[in-house]
């Protein structure tokens, strides 16, 4: 997916992995192939456009003949619907035995467990997100009340600071651009303004530009670090960090 996005889940991975030599740390395999996937959101907008399914598909298999039994996508656009469950059901069709986390599910699970006392929570996301309410209606159901930004704050501000082809994160991630940066510390003010007392990074470049856990107040949840903690319990749960020492996720 992006890039920085995979390096970032890495990243987490070995962060979340208490170690004092080389050894201690985890088998991870990390397949990159950005030129080879459609844009997640194009085509989430405009179906008559590539689909990512086929590669991300042929990803997962890969992964599963290199010995991986649980894989993440460090991309939260890839799991709507029409992309998350397509790979999977391929996945089933084609006797592969590989399971892929659902890393909006497993956030928002993360929320429930550790901050049930929350009450309304905000997101951030792709345009395509936004659109087709992945990280509102997973809050909803989760008992949260969703804050989400108008529609001039996500079409202007957001989305802008994660595709512009000039100074958005896409282009500039590590670090961000002071314009992306500034950017998004005025969604979380409007979100703040709205009534947010937490807010999901729900695109997995947000996290690199605001890499807080918490900023004047308010949570920031980053996913990517919350899939990181899913993919080891679900693999590895003894080498797992305790919560107490992460206290992002």
């Amino acid at each position: 997916m992006g890039p920085h996005a995979g390096l970032d889940l890495v990243e987490k991975i070995l962060t979340l992995t208490p170690a004092t030599k080389d050894q201690d740390h985890l088998p991870v395999a990390l397949l990159s192939y950005p030129e080879r996937i459609p844009d997640r959101s194009t085509f989430l907008m405009d179906p008559s456009q590539p689909s990512p399914v086929p590669v991300l598909t042929a990803v997962a298999r890969q992964l599963d003949d290199l010995g991986a039994t649980v894989a993440g996508i460090p991309c939260n656009t890839a799991h709507a619907p029409a992309i998350f469950d397509a790979v999977r059901e391929q996945l089933r069709a084609s006797g592969h035995q590989i399971r892929l986390l659902h890393m909006i599910d497993e956030a928002v699970r993360h929320v429930q467990r550790t901050h049930a006392d929350l009450r309304r929570i905000g997101t951030m996301a792709t345009l395509a997100v936004h659109r087709l309410k992945l990280y509102r209606e997973a809050i909803a159901r989760a008992g949260f009340e969703p804050v989400v930004p108008d529609e001039r704050v996500q079409v202007e501000v957001i989305n802008p600071t994660i595709f512009d082809p000039q100074w958005g994160l896409k282009v500039q991630s590590t670090p961000p651009t002071e314009r992306a940066r500034q950017s998004l510390l005025e969604a979380i003010d409007h979100l703040r303004d709205n009534g947010a007392e937490a807010i999901f990074l729900g695109c997995t470049e947000l996290p690199l530009a605001v890499p807080e856990s918490h900023l004047d107040g308010i949570r920031l949840i980053d996913p990517t670090r919350v899939l990181a903690r899913a993919l080891i319990r679900e693999t590895y749960p003894d080498r797992l960090s305790a919560p107490a020492s992460d206290q992002a996720a």
